[in-house]
């Protein structure tokens, strides 16, 4: 990492702090201007919402937009190079996806391809600034924390079953990895207080454990332990250093999981319960176990579900050398999960009110940064303008011009593709683009909530969208 880009990762936590401080004095979330039940809600095509998140920047050329194909051949100029898979075909006759996705292909035709979502240039193009920004609608430094999509519907809906967590995010450590202060900063329910931030589950195969007094302790006297630590908060002597609402917020997260653990919902942790022959389709590693678990969550009421790759610089999706073998591993891990995911839900009557979103902070590109005429500091460590090594053979510079969501379940139309990008370099989209307040505004009127959802925070107002000015895209819905 160079030093500019250690100094502007810095600024970026440290201004985050400040937010989280000033989060903490607010007064507690309320809608501004009108009382909640004034907001015209759009109604709900669906009750759940599944966010497969390729952390570390999905390349579009190379899952499910496909571009002219290149194989590999020392000395081809890196310019010619748009995709290092060929398309292959998938259950719709105009939709075609890249080799390696061959069982997500054949699910095509229940969802929906955006292949012209677009993201702004954010100065440095940083994972940690595009993932806030994904993932909150808004762009890092604010004043308070922004709370993140899921902490939008738990606060908004409420929990679907009162005894499961409504966020959950599975698959991403928070401690132990690189950035896990820019992975703080959004990974919570911000103002909206604890009660609304999310359950992580970083192994999904141990995700029983957080269902389970801890080890040693029996039940009884962990229920004392959680009676004596509300006494505690209830008699510190500076309470005044923290406001009542986040006090209070806190509590409230604290009876919701003791509920948990006395509840028999606690064995939908438990992936030893599932059929070994059920298991064993989802089995490619830690996403795919966290596939399985999303649907079982789903399937006893959890209202929003995040699995991710699991973001660390350099690794997974984050491919600055070696893009091509990567890309090719992690097809192996997220084909059969996802594919089987869509499955199960649909044969278990479920994927109709569950809407499944698979996205990731932008895409990648050969030989351009951001954007043409972009002056983001070039990140790649593929500097030859010719193929010279397999390891430079990928797409592997940050490209937020266009990249692809899949859509499936919740209301959306089925073997859809909306926008387009161009054909060839530079691959901006070039119809219908999406833009992120766009897309969360798509997400959320799936969900029931409208993109003009406002609380007030510090005496201001915050929207779902910023500002309010999202605009669903309806021609997604059937």
């Amino acid at each position: 990492m160079t030093k500019q880009e250690t100094l502007a990762r810095r600024e970026f936590l440290k201004q985050l702090s400040a937010a989280s401080v000033a989060a903490l004095g607010c007064a507690g979330a309320r809608t501004w201007g009108a009382p909640e039940s004034v907001v015209l809600h759009p109604r709900a095509k669906a009750d759940s919402c599944i966010l497969i998140w390729l952390a570390g920047g999905m390349a579009a050329p190379d899952t499910f937009d496909p571009k002219r194909y290149q194989p590999f051949e020392k000395g081809v100029e890196v310019d010619n190079i748009l995709s290092t898979f060929p398309a292959i075909d998938t259950s719709v006759d105009h939709i075609k996806i890249t080799k390696g996705l061959e069982n997500i292909a054949k699910v095509m035709d229940r969802g929906t391809l955006i292949r012209s979502a677009v993201q702004p240039d954010l100065g440095h193009i940083l994972h940690s600034r595009h993932q806030y920004h994904w993932h909150t609608g808004y762009v890092p430094p604010l004043t308070v924390a922004a709370p993140h999509i899921g902490a939008w519907m738990a606060k908004v809906l409420g929990p679907k079953n009162p005894v499961v967590p409504p966020f959950i995010n599975i698959g991403q450590r928070l401690e132990g990895v690189g950035e896990k202060e820019e992975l703080k900063a959004f990974t919570t329910g911000g103002f909206f207080g604890s009660e609304f931030g999310p359950m992580n589950l970083p192994f999904p195969e141990d995700a029983v454990r957080s269902v389970q007094p801890p080890e040693g302790m029996e039940a009884g006297r962990f229920s004392n332990r959680y009676l004596q630590y509300k006494k505690l908060i209830d008699q510190n002597p500076h309470r005044e250093l923290i406001s009542d609402y986040q006090q209070e917020s806190m509590l409230r997260s604290m009876d919701s999981a003791h509920r948990l653990l006395q509840s028999k919902e606690k064995h939908a942790f438990d992936l030893t319960r599932e059929p070994k022959e059920s298991y064993e389709k989802y089995d490619t590693g830690r996403f795919g176990r966290g596939c399985l678990l999303a649907r079982r969550l789903v399937e006893e009421g959890a209202r929003f579900v995040e699995v991710t790759t699991e973001y660390i610089p350099f690794v997974h999706w984050d491919t600055h050398e070696n893009g091509h073998s990567t890309v090719d591993r992690l097809k192996k891990e997220i084909d059969q999960p996802i594919a089987q995911l869509i499955l199960d839900l649909e044969a278990k009557g479920l994927l109709d009110r569950t809407l499944v979103v698979i996205a990731s902070e932008f895409s990648r590109d050969m030989m351009i940064e951001g954007v043409p005429g972009s002056n983001a500091k070039d990140q790649s460590r593929a500097a030859s303008k010719t193929l010279e090594e397999p390891k430079h053979y990928g797409l592997h510079r940050h490209f937020t011009g266009g990249t692809s969501v899949a859509m499936f379940g919740g209301g959306v139309k089925k073997g859809f593709v909306h926008g387009a990008t161009a054909d060839e370099r530079p691959l901006i989209a070039v119809k219908d683009p999406v833009s992120v307040m766009d897309l969360h505004s798509t997400i959320f009127t799936a969900m029931g909530i409208s993109p003009q959802t406002v609380y007030d925070v510090e005496k201001r107002p915050f929207f779902a969208t910023k500002d309010g000015h999202g605009k669903a895209v309806m021609d997604v819905f059937a």
